[in-house]
């Protein structure tokens, strides 16, 4: 039997895919299947579990940056990547685990680097609970020594930093496989910019910036000066 609290659930996810992701240009039938397929409540603190549906990013520790990025946020940036079964993916900021749950469904295997070790903890065992085997979860500062972390398995058949960077770390663009993807929210508050570069021969990139959000800024990535003289 059925019970109360997971109809509930069962509609609030209903709700989220119509009335904020849809809106939102998500149409990939594939992306809306995985968000109605991957439990968002079992990514959620136990506390914010009444909230696992709605339209706001959910902070997952003390520190500003560390929170859930909105469902919206999340499903467009997972079909701008345009994963394939075959590709190798890094997620650069862990946080729940849900955008790389979302990833893993669609790859062949993600490694997900998080710079706190509890929030980390837990994305591995929300990964679980979801029955997620094809997603490696390590603790890690990204941008530490010139990206080092990320540079162990590249190339990367795409990228994701789940995020806000000032510009996008050139570094980052060399660990793209040819035809490689990188999908990161660049620029300042108001008014931010997602951006997709794609990589399209050794040293040519072409990039498409389609819509505006904003998002906590990624801890420890460089902060070039907005002032010029």
């Amino acid at each position: 039997m059925t019970s109360p609290n997971t109809l509930s659930l069962d509609k609030a996810r209903f709700n989220m895919i119509e009335q904020q992701v849809r809106p939102w240009e998500v149409l990939d039938p594939s992306v809306l299947a995985l968000l109605d397929s991957v439990p968002r409540d079992l990514f959620v603190p136990a506390a914010q579990q009444s909230l696992a549906y709605v339209d706001m990013e959910l902070p997952l520790g003390t520190a500003a940056d560390q929170v859930m990025l909105a469902p919206r946020v999340q499903a467009r940036l997972v079909q701008d990547l345009a994963v394939q079964p075959t590709d190798k993916v890094l997620v650069i900021g862990t946080g729940s685990g849900f955008t790389t749950a979302l990833l893993a469904r669609l790859a062949q295997r993600v490694v997900s680097l998080e710079i706190d070790e509890t929030i980390a903890s837990a994305a591995r065992a929300h990964l679980q609970a979801a029955s997620i085997t094809n997603a490696d979860v390590r603790v890690a500062d990204a941008a530490a020594n010139g990206f080092a972390a990320c540079a162990a398995e590249a190339p990367w058949n795409a990228i994701l930093v789940a995020g806000s960077v000032a510009e996008v770390p050139p570094a980052l663009l060399a660990f793209l496989a040819p035809g490689g993807r990188l999908a990161v929210i660049a620029g300042h508050e108001p008014v931010m910019r997602a951006t997709l570069v794609t990589r399209v021969a050794d040293t040519s990139y072409h990039t498409t910036q389609p819509w505006d959000t904003v998002a906590p800024r990624m801890r420890n990535f460089p902060e070039p000066s907005r002032f010029s003289f």
